[in-house]
């Protein structure tokens, strides 16, 4: 008789049980994706907002769940480089860089860590801090040299000095005297004065320390005066990588294109870079339009334009002929 009972209560324990499993299973087909409130992804995966500005939502696949909005739609925070740091906006895809190329050397330039200030050629943070979402590892020298269009001239050189291109190691001064390092390896120096000229006065040295001699050189004597000589205005739709806005003069300054992506329908933006002063570190600029995206967007591209510091008038985009 016990045993009689025991096989009852066993059976409505299972009964009970499978109820329960059944009414489980007709709940979640009714609503599959109760309980996720965010759709998790790779990293690869993680995209902003569109150009149209409205934000979305994105659940990092690495380490604990954190639902992104705003500013973190656009930021890995843990990304190393350009490329892994800033994400594209939805629906846009990078443009397609040659390996050796200037874009894919931007692309892979090692950033100092996310939130970290810009600071200036003395190790002071520069006073304006809202202007930028990140911070490149350019070498910066320790004199008041290092300005916006020499920034933009040492990114230029620093990539010729990776890629062996030396002989395209060339800057125009203001005074029109066109200073080569390949020259200036060989051991002629710079005389200054009413005109500049070379002298025989050194022996050659390849040395990235002597590298930086020339470079620093370049910073005192050229300016946006003499860059503005060694560029040609562009239209828009020809924009790449490494192009520049630029305004000659005192005060003038120029902001580069560092970054270019375009969506399936043609659609392109950009990111913009700078250096300023006095002499501080380079940095990827926000965009006053829509703080929490700091890409420019071809299509809202209007003049004059406006970056955080400082606004360009209509022919100000221009290409380098390095």
């Amino acid at each position: 008789m016990a045993g009689k009972k025991m096989k009852e209560k066993d059976a409505i324990i299972y009964s009970g049980v499978l109820g329960l499993v059944v009414l489980f299973l007709f709940l979640f087909a009714m609503n599959p994706f109760s309980g996720f409130e965010s759709e998790t992804v790779t990293e690869g995966d993680m995209q902003g907002k569109s150009a149209s500005g409205t934000a979305a939502a994105v659940e990092v696949a690495t380490g604990p769940s954190v639902t992104a909005t705003g500013p973190a739609a656009f930021i890995n925070a843990g990304g190393s480089t350009l490329e892994e740091r800033i994400l594209t906006p939805a629906g846009f895809a990078r443009t397609e860089a040659e390996t050796d190329s200037l874009t894919a050397f931007l692309r892979s330039y090692p950033m100092k860590k996310d939130g970290k200030p810009v600071l200036l050629y003395n190790g002071k943070k520069k006073e304006n801090q809202s202007a930028h979402v990140a911070v490149f590892k350019l070498p910066l020298e320790k004199e008041d040299l290092q300005q916006c269009a020499d920034s933009v001239m040492r990114i230029y050189a620093e990539y010729f000095w990776k890629t062996e291109q030396y002989d395209r190691i060339s800057y125009r001064f203001v005074d029109g005297f066109q200073a080569e390092y390949v020259k200036w390896r060989e051991g002629y120096r710079i005389q200054t004065g009413s005109a500049s000229s070379w002298v025989d006065s050194d022996a050659y040295d390849d040395s990235y320390a002597n590298f930086q001699k020339y470079m620093r050189m370049v910073f005192a004597y050229a300016s946006t005066v003499s860059m503005k000589e060694e560029s040609e205005k562009i239209k828009p739709d020809a924009m790449q990588v490494g192009d520049i806005f630029l305004e000659a003069g005192n005060p003038g300054h120029v902001v580069m294109v560092v970054d270019m992506c375009e969506s399936e329908s043609g659609d392109k933006a950009f990111l913009l870079g700078q250096g300023y002063m006095p002499a501080q570190e380079f940095h990827l600029l926000k965009n006053p339009a829509h703080e929490d995206d700091p890409w420019y967007y071809a299509g809202e591209i209007t003049y004059p334009l406006e970056t955080p510091e400082y606004t360009f008038k209509k022919g100000a985009l221009r290409r380098l002929k390095y």
